[in-house]
């Protein structure tokens, strides 16, 4: 079942027992309702953190343009425990769109939902208004949750997932390297302090419920994950294989927004003008229209007509925050101007 390691309960060791087979068919996965959950659940806490402090200052304003969107999503995402496995379903490639994702979500079948439910409301007591008629009709209901986690990914996470990518694709990356020099077993040792590979088993300390082949399929989904940490994640729902989400490598970094060198900015400004360049060079963060006018000296106008040929170019990206756009620079951009990070 979907859980955070560690949250709840005594201290116990789960153990995953692994065939020649489970092995072959372990793989890695970037999945973008991994990130969905998590981020929301560190967003309603109100508290300080340490990693994600600077993204959470930004976005936080930001929900009450969510409107009733915003109110599913809470009585679905709990501030802890158990959260409804049909909300992460298991990707069936490398790297899943959240369109692809959410096309998983609507069709999950309405025996699965009312389940999911039924154990969410036994570990909290009772359910919401909206998750009561989700659970009544989850057909439409599987369609309002959709639109919602598509306006909360708009507002919180489109714009910054260019960054976000960046960091979960290095990892799987590094990861590979190290499967390619080492074996599976390293990997497995190296993912994180609370799991353990010896023998043919995967063992996890602080995990509430035992682990077993019966409650999952075969094969193991890894998944990095910005927010999940510090702990794991892990979700067993057969006849998919067991999805485990870790704190991605290099997350301490991920919100860090040095300026960009001045070389990368002068070569930019040579090739789209002067004032394209230093749009570019505020976006380290996302920012509107009016924001990038205030900071720059720029008129708002001047600022939109850049900001469309920016995008046409595909060096920024456009994201809807309520009333207001919110524009990012692109993996492409970042790359121009640090050509050398």
């Amino acid at each position: 079942m979907c859980e955070s390691n560690g949250m709840a309960g005594e201290r116990e060791l789960a153990d995953l027992l692994f065939t020649a087979g489970d092995l072959a068919r372990m793989r890695f996965a970037v999945a973008p309702m991994w990130e969905v959950g998590p981020s929301l659940r560190l967003l309603r806490s109100g508290l300080p953190h340490a990693v994600h402090g600077p993204w959470a200052e930004q976005v936080r304003p930001r929900l009450t343009a969510l409107g009733p969107a915003f109110g599913l999503l809470a009585e679905l995402v709990p501030p802890t425990g158990y959260v409804p496995d049909f909300i992460n379903p298991a990707p069936a490639g490398p790297a899943p769109t959240l369109a692809e994702e959410l096309a998983a979500i609507r069709a999950t079948p309405a025996g699965q939902v009312r389940r999911d439910l039924d154990r969410l409301a036994a570990e909290h007591g009772t359910l919401g208004s909206r998750l009561r008629a989700l659970h009544a009709d989850p057909g439409p209901g599987l369609g309002s949750l959709a639109e919602a986690v598509e306006a909360y990914w708009e507002l919180a996470l489109a714009p910054y997932w260019a960054r976000i990518r960046a960091v979960l694709d290095a990892d799987v990356l590094h990861r590979a390297r190290q499967a390619a020099e080492h074996g599976a077993a390293r990997v497995l040792n190296d993912l994180h302090a609370e799991l353990r590979w010896a023998e043919g088993t995967l063992r996890l300390s602080r995990r509430t419920r035992p682990m077993s082949r019966r409650s999952a399929g075969p094969g193991l989904l890894l998944i990095p994950s910005a927010f999940t940490g510090p702990g794991l994640y892990t979700l067993f729902a057969p006849p998919d294989p067991p999805q485990l989400a870790y704190p991605a490598r290099g997350i301490g970094g991920l919100w860090t927004t040095a300026a960009a060198p001045a070389s990368g900015t002068a070569a930019l400004a040579a090739v789209l003008g002067r004032s394209r360049a230093l749009l570019l060079a505020e976006l380290a963060a996302p920012a509107s229209t009016t924001e990038l006018a205030r900071r720059t000296g720029l008129s708002p106008s001047a600022v939109s007509q850049y900001l469309t040929a920016l995008r046409d170019a595909r060096l920024v990206s456009a994201h809807r925050a309520g009333r207001s756009v919110l524009y990012a620079r692109t993996a492409t951009a970042e790359a121009l101007l640090n050509p050398d990070g």
